[in-house]
């Protein structure tokens, strides 16, 4: 079972970057609920987190696998993960891009972290009979 942090708690970004790459080849199920906790902000401000994958830990291609919707305020945003078609991703990292606008300084600050959750094969069926009874 993986569960990990795609950004570890705490994590000050003032400026574009990227988290670390986390090994998930040991999952036993490809689909993971990935948490962006927004704990500190500054007015007027934007976040973008996406997370990308890769074989081998060092080339990331093109795109991303999942992108969280742009963020401006402190939250919990859930995500869910669905790498089932991507038997090839061995590896995942986060990449966050910030942008300030409007008065004062212009240098963007959050203050966040990203958890990265394997969601049980039993779970995922569980919640999807229950959407299929529900339609």
């Amino acid at each position: 079972m993986v569960e990990t942090y795609l950004i570890p708690p705490s994590t000050r970004v003032t400026a574009a970057g990227d988290g670390a790459a986390v090994d998930i080849s040991a999952a036993g199920h490809r689909v993971f609920l990935a948490t962006l906790v927004i704990t500190d902000i500054v007015e007027q401000e934007a976040l973008d987190v996406s997370i990308w994958g890769s074989a081998d830990g060092a080339a990331w291609g093109t795109q991303p696998v999942a992108r969280f919707p742009q963020k401006f305020y402190r939250g919990q945003h859930p995500l869910l993960v669905d790498l089932t078609g991507q038997p090839d991703i061995k590896f995942l990292r986060a990449h966050w891009d910030v942008n300030r606008w409007g008065r004062g300084s212009l240098t963007p600050m959050f203050e966040l972290h990203v958890t990265l959750r394997e969601v049980p094969k039993d779970v995922l069926a569980e919640v999807s009979a229950t959407a299929r009874t529900r339609t």
